[in-house]
């Protein structure tokens, strides 16, 4: 079956309703003139937001748009109070950050597995006519209605988490690297954008550690602007901590490359450039004189790497670089 992705939803979510409180009048035999014994309204439900790491995608919510907790129950006679509404919890995967779409203030930031935000509160039930006795008024006929819970409209945006993102032009190397250090088996074909959505890989390290690689789907020039398929996969890097430039050994500008992506990625989010980085020139295998001028690369601060995706060459070096790098911070 074909794996569909999304990472972008709008929804409306809507707490429950409190329930109304009771009017009503004790009556049993011999007890004519009873006092009130109205019961108050059940709280209306919640609706909380649950990240789970069992999710990869927002797809359910293209389909479904609204969701709703239960209202509470209205309050009965001899004081029984009305039952409470159910809640509802909205599964969502980790990485997934909530905005609430009118103030545009961010919600939560989904983080962790089985974490869990109150997004919308139930309202509270209303008060039996029994709160209203006084000694002016024995037989009060008045009762409040439940509050209304809260209503919210919600963007939820899936940003992968990832140690390292992996960064270049469409068939460059990058799932053929991602599928050499990691057990993931990204689609890998000779055309560009065969990856079209992240792929998450976990690359295993001496001592029973490892760190999370993302392969990120290729970025050509513009795609801030919407070209390619980068613009909607960029968010997915904002959260790595360290990017690997994939270049093409065998393009004719490696550094107008370079500087393409780089580019494309700071007119998106500026802090994106100022990741720490490293730099591998792919596909070694198909060219062993490496026609890269190296003094084209001389004010990049990136340590640099030739290495061949494809056969495994040079990319014990490069795990070492990685490696260290994320395990220092």
């Amino acid at each position: 079956m074909k794996f569909l992705f999304v990472d972008y939803a709008e929804i409306e979510v809507a707490a429950g309703d409190g329930g109304r409180g009771a009017v009503s009048f004790h009556r049993e035999k011999y007890v004519p003139k009873g006092g009130p014994d109205g019961g108050d309204g059940g709280r209306g439900g919640d609706v909380l937001a649950r990240s789970s790491s069992n999710l990869a995608t927002l797809l359910d919510f293209r389909y479904k748009k609204k969701y709703r907790a239960e209202h509470g129950e209205a309050g009965g006679k001899n004081n029984r109070f009305g039952k409470n509404g159910q809640s509802i919890y909205i599964d969502l995967p980790v990485g997934t950050v909530i905005t609430e779409i009118e103030s545009n203030k961010k919600l939560a930031d989904l983080m962790e597995n089985d974490q869990l935000v109150l997004l919308c509160r139930g309202g509270k039930g209303g008060r039996g006519n029994t709160h209203f006795k006084s000694s002016t008024n024995q037989i009060p006929r008045k009762a409040e209605d439940g509050q209304p819970g809260e209503k919210r409209r919600i963007s939820l945006e899936l940003k992968s988490i990832a140690d390292v993102g992996l960064v270049g032009y469409p068939n460059v190397g990058k799932s053929t690297l991602l599928s050499r250090l990691s057990a993931a088996h990204p689609k890998i074909a000779d055309y560009p954008f065969t990856t079209k959505v992240p792929n998450l890989g976990i690359v295993p390290l001496p001592g029973y550690r490892s760190f999370v690689m993302a392969d990120i789907p290729g970025l050509i020039e513009g795609a801030h602007l919407g070209k390619g398929m980068g613009i909607q996969f960029l968010r997915h890097i904002q959260r790595t901590r360290v990017l690997l430039y994939m270049l093409d050994i065998m393009s004719p500008d490696p550094r107008h490359d370079l500087d393409v992506l780089r580019e494309e990625m700071e007119a998106f989010d500026p802090g994106l450039i100022r990741k720490p980085s490293l730099i591998a020139f792919n596909k070694i295998d198909l060219n062993a004189e490496r026609p890269v001028r190296a003094r084209d690369f001389d004010d990049v601060e990136s340590e640099i790497f030739y290495i061949s995706a494809a056969t495994g060459e040079n990319l014990e070096d490069l795990l070492k670089s990685l490696a260290r790098m994320i395990l220092s911070k």
